[in-house]
């Protein structure tokens, strides 16, 4: 079956972190220490199909291992117990995610890719996995499904599905997973109602 990825990342903070485009001394550089993903099928009714999450240690410029702010633990509900008990290197996490995606195009509400991929391995010191041309923007397939420009910009990819009156289980804000979830259930929804066709996904490959 043809198929998608839509997927989401929770990159480090601190309070006020996002107001300084993280630079302040004490700001750590925003890598990843959390994957989620929804394997979106593109044919018949659009099921989803399996769903990923992994954690990840997120290390310094000189591979220290970041400690977990309590405001990213507020924020994301991931601690520092599960960092130590679940967290894997950043070069597991991303071959997993490849392995998950089986070369389907890669969506994202916004440029999570960019702190995955661009930043998080310039941090480690590793080669990206995954070349720029296997992610896309989501927001730009709302754009062609109808969802005005100004709500656009106001609405995070958590509030999307409720945006659209979707009905889903109960979700989390700053969760990896919970927020592709979101993202996914909308999509699908679109996809059902006609509003968005299966060779949009395409459009960019």
């Amino acid at each position: 079956m043809k198929k998608a990825i839509i997927f989401d990342c929770e990159f480090l903070c601190l309070e006020g972190s996002q107001r300084r485009f993280w630079c302040a001394a004490h700001d750590p550089d925003p890598v990843i220490a959390q994957i989620g993903a929804v394997k979106l099928g593109l044919e018949g009714d659009f099921p989803l199909l399996e769903t990923y999450r992994v954690f990840i240690s997120p290390v310094d410029r000189y591979g220290r291992r970041y400690a977990i702010d309590p405001f990213f633990t507020r924020l994301t509900g991931i601690t520092e117990e599960i960092i130590e008990a679940q967290g894997v290197p950043l070069q597991d996490a991303l071959s997993s995610f490849d392995s998950f995606s089986e070369g389907a195009q890669c969506w994202s509400w916004g440029k999570d890719e960019l702190n995955m991929m661009a930043i998080s391995t310039y941090v480690a010191g590793i080669q990206p996995p995954m070349p720029a041309h296997r992610f896309d923007n989501a927001v730009r397939l709302l754009l062609t499904a109808g969802m005005p420009v100004e709500d656009l910009a106001k609405t995070s990819s958590n509030r999307l599905a409720d945006y659209y009156g979707v009905e889903h289980p109960p979700l989390q804000g700053h969760d990896a997973l919970d927020d592709a979830l979101s993202v996914s259930y909308t999509l699908q929804h679109l996809l059902r109602s006609g509003k968005l066709k299966p060779e949009e996904f395409a459009l960019a490959a």
